[in-house]
């Protein structure tokens, strides 16, 4: 006999009745009360080869110890099974022994030692222990911490071998002592296969596919466009694409405007611009006029009318960047516009900046790096992003501000932005060209709501009043 375990052998096995668990089962695991260091605690054994390596001591605080052998210990109960068609794993031997009581102390259940921070590592040196049994549950606490070990503990498993149980209260025996143990064999037999984050069974899937889809869509401010896209749709991506100077960000302003008019909540990430830029754009557009240039005969009155039914709405929220553009920074502010300030609409100007923000390095990488965390944040709050991107030159001597056509070959990067935008909208205009320096082109690029691409309108830049309005001859002739 260990020496170092003689508390254990001098204790006595009795029923835990604030636990509710009875004499048989304690005698079957070899748990016995006595006391260590002047206090009553429970000791729970850990066996090797049929002999008490290792106990656990609880005191009623809820402090725990090992005496023995603590290094490595087994799993609580391995000693009692060695193979069949069923075992559960809880997360404390507490549980171990109500789940074993409540199935008459016949079928095999075993615990981890230390907790579910120990869990995964506990499993991993018993792989070949668990090779004897046909299927695996996994019964850990409903917390957080508990359902976090359960699910990288099962991913130690062949597919479709382990299974998380889930419990209407925190363990197992706090359902025991509830009187809810019925419900704890329950979870046993309705403990679902385990499968990694985003895997899906489309069996699950009919009361989505049932469902109609309920996505809100607002339109663009222009028709033709609106009939080409089908309007925006929340949980998209869409790209406004041009080379530089075509007028992204006029067209960006007229969008948002639109938004707020409907009744719509809007963040925008002005990344050229300070916020008082912004403003006055959306300010301009409301009075018709481009306040930022020259305020006119305007008087405060009026002034103070447009920003009350535009920027001082309460349906618009700028960032004011100071230079900062580091991607996980902007990526924690859009999660907030979207969670704490109710943006449906975030507008982000534009994403060579972004690139800027993450440092020296290969350009194409990185734009692909940004667009792969804009999509995640788009799926992950079902916003819809508005985002501006620059165009690389065209081959020839044309250039995009000479009227170049736009094409997804063109974006920068190497595939993201196309692969990852449900919608990309080409800008083209002819800035050399007297009789057309003013009309811009809108090409639809791409359109995974319907496929529908090509010409999509033109807007007409009146330089008096700062709007972007659309060409009706221009509509009619693309037979809109």
């Amino acid at each position: 006999m260990n020496p170092n375990l003689t508390e254990y052998y001098e204790a006595t096995v009795d029923p835990l009745s604030a636990r509710q668990i009875t004499v048989e089962t304690c005698q079957k695991y070899g748990v016995r009360v006595g006391t260590y260091h002047n206090k009553k605690v429970h000791f729970y054994p850990y066996f090797k080869d049929n002999q008490v390596v290792s106990c656990k001591v609880r005191d009623k605080d809820k402090n725990f110890t090992f005496i023995g052998d603590p290094a490595n210990p087994p799993l609580f109960g391995q000693n009692l099974w060695s193979t069949g068609k069923k075992i559960i794993i809880t997360e404390g031997e507490i549980d171990c022994l109500t789940v074993s009581q409540l199935q008459g102390n016949k079928w095999p259940t075993v615990s981890v030692p230390n907790g579910a921070s120990g869990a995964r590592k506990a499993l991993s040196k018993n792989l070949e222990y668990f090779d004897g049994f046909e299927e695996i549950i996994i019964m850990f606490d409903m917390d957080e911490p508990g359902q976090k070990a359960a699910r990288e503990c099962a991913e130690l498993f062949q597919p479709g071998k382990a299974k998380v149980a889930s419990l209407p209260l925190k363990d197992p025996n706090e359902c025991l002592v509830a009187g809810k143990g019925a419900e704890v064999i329950s979870a046993i037999w309705n403990a679902k296969p385990y499968r990694p984050d985003g895997i899906i069974s489309g069996s699950d899937l009919w009361e989505e596919v049932l469902k109609e889809d309920t996505k809100a869509t607002v339109g663009y401010p222009w028709k033709a466009l609106n009939l080409k896209t089908g309007g925006l749709r929340m949980g998209e991506l869409v790209t406004i694409t041009a080379g530089s100077g075509i007028g992204k960000s006029a067209i960006v302003r007229e969008i948002a405007h639109h938004l707020i008019k409907e009744g719509q909540t809007v963040g925008m990430l002005m990344l050229e611009e300070n916020p008082k830029r912004t403003a006055l754009g959306l300010m301009g557009i409301e009075l018709d006029k481009p306040i930022h240039i020259d305020r006119g005969d305007l008087n405060d009155e009026e002034v103070r009318k447009a920003f009350d039914a535009t920027i001082g709405s309460g349906r618009v929220y700028l960032y004011n960047h100071f230079g900062s553009s580091a991607i996980d920074n902007l990526i924690s502010r859009i999660r907030f516009l979207s969670r704490g300030c109710g943006c449906q609409w975030i507008i982000l100007d534009h994403l060579s900046i972004v690139v800027s923000g993450l440092g020296d390095g290969d350009e194409r990488r990185l734009i692909d790096n940004a667009m792969t965390y804009l999509r995640t944040l788009v799926e992950e709050t079902g916003v819809g992003l508005i985002l501006v991107s620059h165009l690389k030159r065209p081959e020839g001597n044309r250039g995009h501000e000479e009227g170049a056509t736009t094409s997804l070959s063109q974006l920068r990067g190497s595939h993201a932005i196309a692969q990852l935008s449900d919608i990309v909208i080409g800008l083209e205009r002819n800035q050399q060209d007297v009789e057309t320096a003013n009309t811009t082109t809108l090409r639809v690029l791409k359109n995974r709501h319907s496929g529908d691409t090509g010409l999509a309108g033109e807007l007409y830049y009146n330089r008096e009043t700062g709007r972007l309005t659309e060409a009706p001859q221009a509509a009619e002739a693309y037979g809109f």
